[in-house]
């Protein structure tokens, strides 16, 4: 553990979950009882936000990792990692209880279905942040699933001057707390809807961002891209066409993607694009971070890479 007064500063401090995921890769979905032979599965680590951590570091940015792990050997498996990659990781922990799991299955297209399970007692809690770990950052980046401290933390961030972004595929209890606290909010597909009460993306889109106060609200739509809304205008990113192998965590190296695009100071199309071929890339490989490219690849594929037709005919927010 660093003391607060030896807190160094980083690019990019995450707040968020981490996850042993045992991938088992099926032929196709198993129906209800059917039965399904499995291949070979493989462990690995994983997590939206420690992910999104790690893809950042290996790209060259300076980063920490805070959050929370059980008594077991998987804590070992996530501590051995960030050392390897040369994370400055806060890891604490819940000694009776088993880190979070996720069992993926994974099938010939590529798509995965999670099964996961997250004691209680892995809850990060806000007194067990420190404030410096938050505000000597040039960003943080939260998953919203321990709500309380999510937003303590990105409190801390709004009042330093540090931008806040939010990957969030669920509305956990007590997120509309945070909301306010987030300046990038992307999100999965069905997030604005249920926010703002319309399917409707150029509807939902604007009434999150106006409602909440964001710089820019966003959905990640899988093989459909990426579709923004920065206040006065929409920006959309077709999605690149790759041999897919495995989907898992391409929403989390979309986040690393933009997070890095928004270091370097590119212009917002750029950030899209930077993210969505970052993700894509991702999905070459078995793993949560088993695709996590190049900077060079990632570069490359933006400017050669066929893209999927855009689902999108943009117009003024209704």
């Amino acid at each position: 553990m660093i003391s607060p007064s030896k807190v160094q500063n980083v690019d990019l401090v995450g707040v968020g979950l981490n996850a042993t995921d045992t991938l088992i890769p099926v032929v196709h979905y198993p129906a209800r009882g059917a039965k399904v032979e499995i291949r070979p599965t493989t462990i690995l680590p994983g997590g939206q936000t420690a992910t999104a951590v790690v893809a950042c570091q290996q790209w060259g940015l300076r980063t920490r990792y805070v959050g929370k792990v059980g008594g077991d050997s998987a804590a070992a498996l996530h501590a051995a990692e960030f050392s390897r990659l040369g994370v400055e990781a806060h890891l604490l922990t819940a000694p009776d209880c088993p880190s979070q799991q996720a069992f993926i299955l994974i099938d010939d297209s590529g798509e995965r279905t999670v099964l996961w399970r997250r004691d209680h007692r892995l809850a990060l809690r806000p007194e067990e942040l420190q404030r410096d770990w938050i505000v000597n950052a040039r960003a943080l980046h939260l998953d919203g699933h321990d709500t309380a401290a999510a937003a303590q933390a990105a409190a801390w961030a709004r009042a330093a001057g540090v931008p806040v972004i939010a990957d969030l595929d669920e509305l956990y209890p007590g997120v509309e707390a945070l909301l306010p606290k987030v300046d990038y909010l992307i999100t999965s597909r069905d997030i604005p809807g249920k926010l703002a009460s319309t399917a409707d993306l150029q509807n939902s889109l604007p009434a999150v961002h106006r409602r909440f106060g964001c710089r820019l609200t966003a959905a990640t739509l899988g093989t459909d891209g990426v579709l923004a809304w920065d206040g006065a205008q929409f920006h959309y990113a077709p999605a690149f066409q790759v041999d897919a192998i495995d989907t898992t965590g391409a929403g989390d190296l979309f986040h690393a993607g933009f997070i890095y695009a928004l270091l370097q100071g590119w212009p917002l199309q750029k950030q899209l694009d930077f993210a969505c071929a970052a993700a894509a890339l991702n999905c070459t490989a078995v793993g949560a971070r088993g695709g996590i490219a190049p900077l060079g690849a990632i570069e490359r594929l933006m400017s050669t890479g066929f893209r999927y037709a855009s689902v999108f005919a943009l117009h003024a927010a209704r």
